[in-house]
């Protein structure tokens, strides 16, 4: 039955679309495309969709053609740029021959690997490789990356996109668990040690899609980012490995877009009851299997003015069986929850509620930030010590560019999140994906204050200065989260550990998609250290990549 309702869904959206002409490639947000377009929407030149990423190769097209429109407005080192970005982003110019090409220019002076385009089919591969090293506070690390990427279209409404990379960490101090770091998780291929000299995994994001003039949808294996952030997300972030989801995005009307996620998440917790014996004893008698966990959300965006958005958004991770009734966008997830599980707290699933604004330009050159990530709240009581139960994160932030001197842009942002932010009393519903956070990666009962300043001397050249200073309690007690009154303050959980640290990088994009990084991170107080040292971290970073 279940089939036949991903059918029906599917069906109405590709009718719906029919007698238009689009395709949607994701971009990844690491590309600096990002932020450039940022600093413009942030100058008031183009209308900047970015709440939700990754956003897809079209949009990117088309707010690179708005600036093109206006170059008067551009600096001779952001004209250079668009033109850069422009030959990378050239596969929907209306003049784009058929042609095949193996590691050679295509008509626009781009360097490729692998091009096609033959009629309606379009294909464009890279090798996918980088090496890097890092040295300092008792690490000495080099990591090395090979794979593939390739992406296009096939007829007028399909798009599809493949990455992968298997890496491997070798030296001494690797860290094999990156549990308090902004870099994202990762799932090694053999449980190993945390004092390892050889840790490998893999890196995989693929989708396919269907789109229309003005939506698409989409199935594959990718993160979705959801709000502002300078080191850290509230709502939803990159720290948690790809999974596999359905996305859904519409805009009916100029000031008001809708999105829609259904993703498969991995609980790692084995279900003792569907595990059983398989018969033999090689690598052990039991054939183990984990239990189901999924997460969804839905977002409406309105853009009441020129360069402010209001967004308001639901979510629900569940677990064990699969749900049909999730599958339904416009489903009031809070509501259904309500009715599957009785109003009996252990049948039913973990929900939240997010709402994000953003101001671009209204001062001028300045964005203007705040998400707010509701948990669990009582309404009645918000302002009452003794009975409000107030399980929420938020961050604000500000960044100005154009400051003095042109392409100087500074920053500086507040988050915090409340003691028992992200957990669950049904452990297979805490806001994870394979035991990494889908939120901010400091977790709950903890703030952070982080500063920057951005700089680009030259076309394609970013200098960062970055300063962050955390505070974070213990983790609440699941008792304490559901019976409690009052509810244990902010920080009162202690001991209370402090960490600062100063970042100094330097990134370049030499020529279209290799990459040169180097950074210096100095770092006093270590909270949660993940690997077996009492060595405090001043880092060294050496980064050469290519084609993603």
């Amino acid at each position: 039955m279940k089939y036949i309702y991903h059918i029906l869904i599917l069906t109405g959206l590709i009718l719906t679309g029919f007698n238009s002409s689009a395709q949607v490639v994701y971009e990844n947000p690491n590309n600096p495309v990002y932020k450039y377009l940022s600093r413009q929407a942030q100058k008031g030149n183009i209308e900047y969709n970015d709440l939700i990423q990754p956003i897809s190769r079209r949009d990117i097209v088309g707010y690179l053609n708005t600036l093109q429109g206006q170059l008067d407005k551009l600096s001779p080192r952001e004209q250079k740029e668009l033109a850069f970005y422009q030959q990378e982003f050239s596969e929907f110019n209306d003049d784009f021959k058929d042609s095949t090409t193996f590691f050679k220019k295509d008509q626009y002076g781009r360097r490729r690997f692998l091009s096609v385009k033959d009629k309606d089919f379009f294909l464009r591969g890279d090798p996918a490789l980088s090496f890097e090293t890092f040295n300092g506070g008792g690490k000495s690390v080099f990591r090395t990356a090979t794979g593939l990427t390739f992406w296009g279209h096939a007829g007028k409404h399909i798009g599809y996109q493949f990455y992968f990379q298997d890496i491997t960490d070798k030296g001494d101090g690797i860290d094999s668990n990156r549990r308090f770091t902004p870099e994202t998780g990762i799932l090694r291929t053999a449980n190993v040690n945390p004092n390892a000299k050889t840790v490998n995994y893999s890196n995989f994001r693929g989708s396919i899609s269907y789109a229309w003039s003005n939506g698409s949808i989409s199935f594959g294996q990718d993160q979705m980012l959801w709000g502002y952030g300078q080191n850290g997300r509230v709502v939803l972030s990159d720290k948690a490995p790809a999974y596999p989801q359905i996305r859904f995005d519409y805009s009916p009307l100029k000031w008001l877009r809708f999105n829609y996620m259904y993703a498969f998440l991995n609980s790692a917790i084995i279900d003792s009851a569907r595990s059983y014996d398989k018969g033999n004893i090689v690598l052990g008698k039991d054939r183990e299997m984990y239990i189901s966990k999924y997460f969804v959300s839905h977002t409406l965006t309105f853009l009441p003015a020129k360069g402010l958005t209001l967004s308001v958004g639901e979510s629900m991770v569940t677990s064990d069986n699969f749900d049909a009734g999730y599958l339904i966008p416009i489903m009031f997830f809070k509501a259904y929850d309500q009715y599957q599980s009785r109003y009996q707290v252990n049948t039913g699933s973990n929900g939240q509620f997010f709402f994000n604004v953003s101001s671009r330009n209204f001062i001028p050159k300045t964005h203007l930030y705040g998400t707010l990530f509701i948990d669990e709240i009582r309404t009645g009581s918000i302002f009452n010590k003794a009975k409000s139960r107030n399980q929420l994160g938020f961050n604000v932030g500000a960044t100005r560019t154009d400051v003095v001197i042109p392409y100087l842009t500074l920053g500086l942002e507040y988050t915090r999140i409340n003691p028992f932010v992200y957990n669950n009393l049904v452990p297979a519903q805490t806001y994870t994906n394979q035991s990494y956070s889908l939120g901010d990666w400091i977790g709950q009962n903890a703030d952070r204050v982080t500063a920057w300043a951005t700089y680009n001397p030259l076309p394609r050249l970013t200098t960062t200065v970055q300063f962050d200073y955390i505070r974070k309690g213990r983790d609440g007690d699941i008792f304490d989260q559901y019976w409690a009154e009052p509810q244990p303050p902010f920080l009162s959980e202690g001991p209370v550990e402090t960490q600062k640290q100063l970042l100094i990088q330097v990134n370049y994009e030499l020529v279209h998609k290799l990459y040169l990084k180097t950074s210096y991170q100095h770092q006093t107080g270590v909270i949660q250290p993940t690997i077996q040292t009492s060595a405090v971290p001043n880092e060294f970073r050496l980064a050469v990549s290519y084609g993603f």
